[in-house]
């Protein structure tokens, strides 16, 4: 089985997100980047299943800066066999149609028979990408599956709806995105560590023709946030008439 997944280097998931105020893009050198924990829960399905299936090949596969390909290391480092470093200037800005594209490109013509991805990145939150891709390539999507089982036909899994949850499944291939109720990824070994430098990432330059990207016109810095109101409760009812009308004049009751 060949298995695909897609990750995306991003700002810290717990650090301070920051806009470059002269681009409107997120301002990537304001903190430290890391792999976005939706893409790596999708790396550990794959390397779960390539854990129990002796033929099972895992090809992690990112779009992104040159710096980027340290997110890629670090796939490998948690036993990824391979990599593949989408690369182009031409891609600086993106949109989530052009991304897809780029993607869907690298991906067609590789036989995978599973393509995994998260259900949507931490910096961006358009949680579209892989129904886009899953299009481009003709391919059926499961998405925002919270549990997934895989057979060497088909996939399935679980995954929530308004009320309740529903079953899915259908056969191989396909493309699944996953949600972060699906286990944490695991810690990359010492092994791991020294064979990742060995293992090959390969560089695929993105045809400027196929590129579009979207503009940000105008952008302002988020104000500071203001002081709370103190209600302060004396024993009376005044505090709870009182917050009863802030509440109700902001129509949050």
């Amino acid at each position: 089985m060949k298995i695909a997944v897609l990750v995306k280097q991003v700002p810290d998931t717990w650090g301070v997100r920051q806009l470059d105020l002269e681009t409107g893009r997120v301002d990537r050198n304001a903190s430290d980047r890391v792999i976005d924990e939706v893409g790596e829960r999708a790396l550990e399905v794959a390397l779960t299943i390539k854990d129990s299936t002796s033929d099972a090949e895992v090809v992690v596969i990112t779009m992104g800066p040159s710096q980027s390909v340290d997110a890629l290391r670090k796939a490998l480092s948690m036993g990824a066999d391979s990599g593949v470093h989408i690369l182009s200037d031409a891609l600086v800005g993106a949109d989530m149609l052009c991304t897809a594209g780029a993607l869907a490109a690298a991906l067609r013509g590789q036989a995978f028979d599973l393509i995994l991805a998260g259900n949507e990145s931490t910096d961006g939150r358009g949680g579209i990408v892989p129904a886009m891709i899953a299009e481009l390539l003709g391919m059926p999507a499961l998405l925002e599956l919270d549990s997934i089982d895989i057979t060497p036909s088909q996939v399935s899994g679980m995954r929530g709806a308004d009320h309740g949850t529903v079953s899915v499944h259908t056969p191989l291939p396909a493309v699944v995105s996953v949600s972060e109720r699906t286990p944490e990824a695991r810690f990359p070994s010492f092994k791991g560590i020294r064979t990742a430098k060995k293992k090959p990432v390969a560089v695929q330059i993105a045809e400027p023709a196929a590129l579009a990207s979207s503009v940000v016109l105008t952008t302002t810095s988020r104000a500071a946030r203001s002081a709370g109101r103190i209600v302060t409760d004396d024993g009376s009812s005044a505090a709870a008439s009182e917050l009863v009308q802030y509440l109700a004049d902001r129509r949050l009751i």
